[in-house]
């Protein structure tokens, strides 16, 4: 594929995802979350193989830094959907003081 191709499939796959991240309702943002967190997993994998698979010692960097941006991506994503349900939980109050 050329560079034209590539770079169409892009953009295009960059609005596609703004307007499907922005039209979902708030409901579904922590199942949304889940789902991110699950693609970045499948990142990592890749980034792996490729790095593995290449000769250059400037794609095992770039591969190495692919896993470590999808890590941070993962755990930062857990980290939020623990809050964001963190939100839901209700909130214990303390027992009346009788007199």
């Amino acid at each position: 594929m050329n560079f034209i191709a590539i770079l169409s499939i892009f953009v295009l796959a960059c609005f596609v995802g703004y307007f499907v991240v922005w039209s979902v309702t708030p409901a579904l943002h922590t199942p949304l979350m889940a789902v991110t967190n699950a693609i970045s997993s499948v990142i990592i994998v890749g980034a792996l193989i490729a790095a593995a698979a290449s000769g250059s010692p400037s794609a095992k960097w770039l591969g190495l830094l692919g896993v470590v941006l999808a890590s941070v991506n993962i755990f930062g994503g857990f980290a939020v959907t623990q809050r964001m349900l963190a939100m839901y939980k209700k909130k214990e109050r303390p027992a009346a003081a009788k007199h």
